[in-house]
């Protein structure tokens, strides 16, 4: 233990960022996001105690270190927001859990330190007309080969259709064929949900395996990338950048708004709260009820709009 207290932090963040990696599977993404946090909480420590950060330093932090770190963030040259600097002390956070678990190394202080306050942001879904303007132009192959304009199809109709995660649809693989009405999903935390699939996805999802040139094992993926692999978010991301340039629509038209689209359109038309909450695979009604809220309040704008009596 006492040897193990001179290793610096910079040795300890390796073997964090390996075990992100290799047991959490984290993406690479993530891992470098843990990586920049830390790195900027030891440069920090550095100047502000004027000592090397070694795990002796970070067991013995008082609460006035940490929120003299998350004040240097809040207030440096480039201001965090308060949800990124709740991400940052999510990190230390992390990382703590994972030294104590490796050194026994603890720090109660850490446990008296508060993030900021977050209100929930509101979605962003797409209108029902731009959602529809979507599908139909992504079906168009101009430009691309038409089992790709084909994929592309079936993953935004799947996502929109079925308010599927994008990490829900890219992992289906040739095991769940055939897509029939409904598909049994493992969500987040692991929780199971069946999701209908409507007959316009289970087409566009049929018309794409019948041009793929790739050949469908039970491991493969249902969507293919250009070269034959897994497709992977970062080119479903890339779909949404051209789709959003070819519509004119916001940056806030996602894959992710899809989903969005698919509860607040259900929402509109009718549907029930907690059905919704169920088709998401939500674990509380307050995750859903945002969505409501959303349709509240474009109910509202269309009423103050349009009655005689309504703020025109």
């Amino acid at each position: 233990m006492g040897a193990g207290l001179k290793r610096t932090a910079n040795e300890a963040l390796t073997g964090f960022i390996t075990h992100l990696r290799a047991q959490r599977r984290l993406s690479p993404h993530t891992c470098a996001a843990y990586a920049r946090d830390l790195d900027a909480f030891f440069a920090h420590l550095q100047d502000h105690r004027g000592e090397a950060v070694n795990l002796q330093v970070l067991q013995n932090l008082s609460a006035s270190d940490f929120r003299s770190y998350l004040a240097a963030r809040r207030r440096g040259e480039n201001p965090l927001s308060s949800r990124s600097l709740a991400r940052a002390l999510s990190s230390i956070r992390a990382f703590y859990r994972f030294i104590g678990r490796q050194w026994g190394i603890k720090n109660d202080q850490l446990s008296l330190i508060e993030g900021p306050r977050l209100g929930r942001s509101a979605p962003r879904p797409l209108s029902v007309r731009a959602a529809g303007d979507l599908l139909r132009q992504c079906a168009d192959p101009s430009g691309v080969a038409p089992w790709i304009a084909a994929r592309n199809t079936a993953l935004l109709t799947l996502l929109y259709g079925a308010g599927l995660r994008i990490a829900e649809a890219l992992s289906l693989c040739g095991r769940d064929l055939p897509i029939g009405e409904a598909l049994c999903l493992t969500g987040k935390g692991n929780k199971e949900r069946m999701v209908p699939i409507l007959p316009a996805a289970q087409e566009a999802i049929q018309n794409y395996l019948d041009l793929c040139p790739w050949p469908m094992a039970p491991a493969s993926p249902l969507f293919f990338g250009v070269r034959g692999g897994a497709m992977g978010a970062r080119a479903a991301q890339k779909l949404m950048e051209v789709m959003r340039a070819r519509l004119g629509l916001s940056n806030s038209a996602t894959p992710h708004a899809l989903r969005h689209s698919f509860a607040t359109h259900l929402l509109a038309g009718g549907g029930d709260l907690r059905a919704v909450q169920e088709l998401l695979g939500h674990a509380s009604l307050s995750s859903t009820q945002i969505y409501a809220d959303v349709d509240a309040d474009s109910l509202l704008r269309i009423y103050d709009q349009a009655h005689p009596k309504g703020g025109r």
